[in-house]
């Protein structure tokens, strides 16, 4: 019972069983007071009736409130449903609206589908007639259209996005950029063309950006439309001493953080690549009388990285960071889709060239292999939706500055790199966001961090993923806010802030009039040599923490606190319908095999790999397994085409591993499809279920030496 009820309190359910096969034991989590466990006979098992009664009944439900906290879900007929904890946001949202309440924050991590929570939840609302007009908030134009095609697709005819500044009242869910209905004049409020009652729900989503503040342009909408529901949606509710969205929208109804979301294989784990380059940590001063590249003498003053891409560029430094991230490339995949956030538009400029110089061949190939994508590059933006696409190769390789750093559903985005400093907790939580998508089908369980400007570390801050709290309580007496602070949120910096990037370093102050007059220089070194002056590799542990140590010690020690003998992990390999099963879990519990096939060689087995790693066996290549297979002539039963398939099938796993060989698509790739169509080629082994049993027994024979 108490293993069962932790799994109600996880799931959010209100009752809980468990039976020893005589009787049933029942907890009801509803109850305050009074008997709350009960023991019930076999053939007493309540029905679904009785425990909704019981159920409205403590939530003490009207009959209208009834009807909307039991209206149906979407259901476009694939089956697909909500995974559990967007049942638990949706159900509680939609219940605290039907109760009455009008100001809900929901905070979930990012890549766990807020849009897809927040389309369930209005079209309950709406279908149930609890709110007939809705308004959906964002702050970004991709944001808009990626909604509106694809999550709110559904809607229909009753859907529109507001565009070019000018409205029609005959729709009843509104899509719209904030920037398009809001102004610096009075006039350029479109939004007040609609009354204060028209709307009776407003969704915020990314509420971090700004809305909460309490002069922004989205609180002014906000307070416009008080009289309806407001919903907020955020990963990271944000919490300065200015901005608070816990003091505007109260407590969250639900929190789901970016560890759960690991931990439950929702999400993909990563690993930190830290490196340290010498100027960084150690600052550089000028020699006496020293110029830049274009003669400017250079302020004889100590430089660091606070310094360093803003007010003096060290060109071999940009230089350094591209090489280190062009190697790490070519020594996982160059294809790999990878983001490289830099300091200001000018650095992402500069990264761009660098990134080109150090990989001529690919750039040569294509001209998009690299894009700078900022919000003053039209050519850059436009290759957004193709490198959020898993289909489409081109761009790879992304520079930006924060035009990326929300709002992109990156599936596939392998490798962020970290070279600009990040003070905000916000914005780390959002850029690493970029890569926590997991997309099975085009091999993305996991993503790298190259970290040059040690912003990991706030992976240590208790604050990354604990609670929501308010930590600021602003009084009469503060102080005044730092300039960092006031640019913890880029949208509130610039008159850049729908495209979300800022068009002055970070640190220099806006609201000085001296800089809009007069910007920092800049100085141009190209003659000081930069170098890596300290390198770590750092793991996620199952418990979320971030450990240091090597790969091969960290690896024996998660596969064996999942399979604690040699035994035990070849049960469960040798019973596993789908080999790639296996390795699904143990890459969730953080076991990098691509990785340790680097350590230990590419042509060994991800079985081999681990059964080395982890118990000491000696490994065999997959050439040495297939040889061992042909050698047995196993295939002796079956007809000459048949084992001319299975003879093929297990060429394909020498060459590429045990991953292809359970996939039928490689039915369709040469020399397979030189048998047939993937029905032909199954027809001769006389139907599918024959078919996957020869390839099972193909496996056993793969592995028979060690089992």
């Amino acid at each position: 019972m108490q293993q069962a009820l932790d799994y109600a309190e996880i799931l959010d359910i209100p009752f809980a069983y468990s039976t020893n096969g005589d009787a049933f034991l029942e907890h009801d989590r509803t109850k305050t007071a009074g008997p709350v466990i009960r023991e019930i006979p076999l053939d007493q098992f309540p029905t679904p009736a009785e425990l909704w009664a019981r159920y409205r009944a403590a939530r003490g439900y009207t009959a209208a409130q009834e009807a909307v906290a039991a209206q149906e879900y979407y259901d476009d007929g694939s089956r697909k449903t909500p995974r559990y904890y967007q049942i638990i946001a949706i159900n509680r949202t939609v219940e605290a609206i039907a109760r009455g309440e009008n100001r809900i924050l929901l905070v979930m991590a990012t890549g766990t589908g807020k849009t897809y929570t927040a389309f369930q939840i209005i079209w309950r609302l709406w279908k149930s007639g609890a709110r007939k007009r809705i308004l959906f908030l964002v702050d970004r134009n991709i944001l808009a259209d990626q909604t509106k095609t694809n999550d709110f697709k559904p809607f229909g005819p009753a859907m529109t996005k507001i565009t070019n500044r000018t409205v029609d009242k005959a729709f009843e869910i509104y899509l719209c950029l904030y920037q398009a209905v809001t102004g610096v004049e009075e006039e350029q409020n479109i939004y007040k063309q609609f009354s204060p009652d028209f709307f009776d729900l407003v969704v915020v989503d990314e509420c971090h950006r700004g809305s909460a503040t309490e002069d922004a342009a989205w609180r002014k909408v906000l307070e416009y439309f008080s009289s309806a529901a407001q919903i907020g949606l955020t990963a990271t509710p944000k919490e300065t001493r200015d901005v608070s969205n816990i003091e505007y929208f109260g407590e969250p109804i639900y929190a789901y953080s970016l560890r759960q979301g690991i931990a439950d294989g929702f999400l993909a784990p990563y690993k930190v690549v830290r490196i340290g380059l010498d100027k960084d940590l150690d600052g550089w001063r000028p020699e006496d009388g020293q110029t830049d590249k274009y003669g400017r003498a250079i302020e004889d003053r100590e430089y660091n990285d606070r310094d360093f891409d803003r007010n003096l560029i060290l060109e071999r430094r940009t230089a350094l960071v591209a090489a280190k991230v062009t190697r790490f490339l070519q020594a996982t995949d160059r294809f790999s889709k990878t983001i490289i956030f830099c300091e200001n538009i000018d650095h992402a400029e500069r990264m761009r060239q660098a990134m080109v110089n150090a990989n001529p061949d690919l750039a040569a190939a294509n001209n998009k292999y690299v894009m700078r994508v900022t919000g003053d590059n039209d050519e850059g933006k436009a290759q957004l939706d193709n490198f959020i696409d898993p289909e489409s190769t081109y761009p790879v390789v992304c520079t930006t500055s924060r035009l990326m750093s929300t709002g992109v559903d990156a599936q596939t985005c392998k490798l962020i790199v970290l070279d600009r400093r990040i003070n905000s907790m916000t914005e780390f939580k959002q850029i690493i966001g970029r890569g926590t998508r997991i997309n099975e089908d085009y091999g993305k369980l996991y993503f790298t961090i190259m970290d040059f400007k040690r912003a990991t570390s706030l992976f240590a801050d208790p604050d990354f993923d604990g609670e929501p709290v308010r930590i600021y309580e602003p009084g009469p007496d503060d102080p005044p806010v730092p300039p960092e602070d006031l640019l913890e949120d880029p949208s509130q910096a610039s008159p850049e802030a729908s495209s979300g990037e800022t068009a002055y370093p970070l640190g220099d102050d806006p609201g000085d009039p001296a800089n809009a007059r007069q910007p920092p220089v800049k100085y141009y070194v190209d003659d000081v040599e930069v170098r890596v002056a300290t390198e770590r590799v750092q793991y996620l542990d199952e418990h979320g923490k971030l450990i240091t140590e090597s790969l091969k010690d960290y690896s024996r020690g998660a596969v064996r606190r999942t399979y604690a003998t040699l035994d035990s992990f070849l049960r469960v390999w040798n019973e596993a319908e789908r080999k790639q099963a296996v390795l699904e879990e143990l890459a969730a519990r953080g076991v990098f095999l691509d990785e340790l096939a680097e350590q230990v060689g590419r042509d060994y087995d991800a079985f081999d790999l681990v059964c080395h790693i982890a118990f000491d066996q000696p490994p065999l290549t997959r050439r040495e397994r297939a040889e061992k297979v042909k050698k047995r002539d196993v295939f002796g039963k079956y007809g000459d085409k048949a084992r001319a398939v299975l003879e093929a099938l297990l060429a394909k796993y020498a060459e590429t591993g045990i991953q292809s060989v359970e996939s039928l698509d490689i039915l369709k790739v040469d020399p397979l499809r030189t048998f047939g169509t993937p029905i032909e080629i199954i027809g001769l082994f006389g139907g599918k279920s024959a078919y996957l049993a020869a390839v099972r027994e193909l496996e056993a024979q793969l592995y028979t030496d060690v089992a």
